[in-house]
């Protein structure tokens, strides 16, 4: 009975990662993909040596551990508000939620007119309670310094939600009798949050970890449509590398290598996720 599903996972998953792999020890023209030259590592090699590669492997982990630290503050925070009211917070809930049933493009679409020079609405409101002294104090999207942080606004606010409600759902899930017993044995709210929740969450805040960190560094839309990499590759994530070398320069051995590298590499991050903390330490 799980031949089907193991059929169509083959087909949609095993065969073209299988088919990149391939093609990373083969220097491939995208124009003539049939014409192809064996160079074994040397994809892997000019990959790991240039140096715009390397900026836009620094810029991922940034885009990624900015988002993924206030999206887990802000989620988490919100479930425990949600856990705190218990029934009450149906609504809140649904309301929460909402940013999840829009699509990345018309996120990214909406946060790049908020925030596109000095016609963004959230200059002009800055300016309007007198943080900023007019609209073009702060170019959030053209400042090489501080865009690659303004482009993870949208998955911020796109996807603090879910973390909130996979939270939420856990937190649901612990015993009620042990948060009881701790505060009858005298452990105050931060001592049983501390010592009673957060080690009950741990499966949780891994899987939470895992998808959207995972997720993060995978982006490309949401920076695609709000700065296409710019100004000066300065918002120029690894995704978006790999789709100019295999779209724009038409070099599919070495975007195929870069993608495996990154493949490879969200796969180790995902085991040392798990093994610190999702894994039971039974020492």
């Amino acid at each position: 009975m799980l031949s089907p599903a193991v059929l169509f996972l083959g087909l949609l998953v095993a065969y073209p990662v299988a088919l990149l792999v391939y093609n990373s020890f083969f220097e491939v023209e995208l124009m003539a993909p049939a014409a192809r030259e064996w160079v074994g590592l040397g994809n892997y090699a000019d990959a790991l040596t240039s140096g715009r590669i390397h900026d836009s492997a620094i810029r991922t982990l940034k885009y990624a551990g900015f988002a993924l630290f206030f999206e887990f503050l802000f989620g988490f925070g919100a479930a425990l508000l949600f856990a705190s009211i218990a029934e009450r917070s149906r609504w809140h809930r649904t309301i929460f939620a909402l940013p999840l049933m829009i699509s990345p493009i018309v996120a990214g679409l909406l946060w790049r007119f908020l925030l596109v020079g000095d016609i963004g609405i959230l200059n002009y409101g800055l300016t309007a309670i007198g943080v900023i002294p007019d609209p073009g104090a702060i170019r959030w999207l053209s400042d090489t310094d501080i865009v690659i942080y303004s482009v993870a606004a949208a998955d911020i606010w796109l996807t603090t939600s879910f973390v909130a409600l996979v939270s939420y759902a856990g937190l649901t899930n612990i015993p009620k009798d042990l948060i009881e017993a701790a505060r009858i044995d005298g452990a105050g709210a931060l001592s049983r949050f501390w010592h009673v929740t957060l080690p009950l969450m741990r499966p949780v805040i891994a899987v939470v970890l895992i998808v959207r960190g995972i997720d993060a560094l995978k982006t490309f839309d949401l920076i695609w449509i709000q700065t296409q990499g710019g100004p000066r590759q300065a918002s120029e994530v690894l995704s978006m590398n790999i789709y100019q070398r295999m779209v724009r320069y038409g070099d599919l051995g070495e975007a195929s290598a870069l993608a495996t590298l990154f493949l490879l590499f969200m796969v180790a991050l995902a085991g040392l996720a798990y093994w610190k903390i999702w894994r039971v330490d039974h020492g």
